[in-house]
């Protein structure tokens, strides 16, 4: 493989997912393709997106799961789950899959109204291939991960709920000799404007907070080379 593109939260934006891919010029027989999860969820197309990851996959793209698959697997297991899910986006997650989801704004009549959620063919099987999806990826020089890792704790042996959701403690924590290419937190957290953050203490923020009005960053390996698509 030449390179690596690295790109992360890309939120149901199908759109601004292929016109990325298009810009980087992806060839899946010269690049290694790298997702860092969270591709359902406050977007208008994740149905479209979990299709276009599949097809990627089975063309030897990396794909990792980030927190908001870790939601809508767990939404379908009790009401409380449900209510989480929703008061992050997953109601237009389940409206790209066909469901009629009511127009309410209370959160508890919306959950007390959707539940139990009953899974059609089609979702059962996209929930099957999250379900499968790996936490973390790792080469010789470089440490792929949706939320972060932990300072002190082997990648091996963290949680994985910990690799999807974990936040300050690994911004400010982290101090290995190995770079952390992370998702998660949108970029403007750490610096002024959305572009991909390259921190002092080894770790690599790309997640450009494109479902709020900010951008889809795509990361070249090795030369940190950044590509990014905005709004239409």
């Amino acid at each position: 493989m030449k390179r690596m593109l690295v790109i992360s939260d890309i939120h149901g934006e199908i759109y601004k997912f292929e016109r990325l891919l298009e810009e980087t010029s992806y060839d899946p027989a010269q690049d290694q393709l790298i997702l860092l999860g969270d591709y359902v969820d406050r977007g208008p197309s994740p149905k479209a997106v979990i299709e276009k990851v599949m097809a990627l996959k089975a063309q030897g793209a990396i794909l990792l799961k980030g927190n908001h698959e870790d939601m809508m697997e767990k939404a379908f297991q009790d009401k409380q789950r449900l209510k989480h899910w929703f008061r992050n986006g997953g109601q237009e997650t389940l409206k790209s899959y066909g469901y009629e989801v009511p127009e309410v704004h209370d959160l508890d009549q919306l959950v007390a109204s959707s539940y139990p959620l009953k899974k059609t063919e089609t979702l059962a099987k996209h929930l099957e291939f999250i379900h499968q999806l790996d936490h973390y990826y790792e080469t010789e020089d470089f440490i792929f991960v949706h939320g972060g890792v932990h300072p002190t704790t082997p990648i091996n042996e963290t949680d994985p709920y910990l690799l999807m959701w974990i936040r300050d403690e690994f911004h400010h924590g982290y101090n290995g000799e190995k770079p952390v290419v992370f998702g998660h937190t949108p970029t403007d957290h750490f610096h002024d404007g959305f572009g991909v953050f390259f921190a002092t203490n080894n770790i690599i923020g790309i997640d450009g907070g494109c479902v709020y009005g900010g951008q889809l960053n795509a990361l070249e390996l090795p030369s940190k080379k950044t590509y990014s698509v905005k709004d239409i």
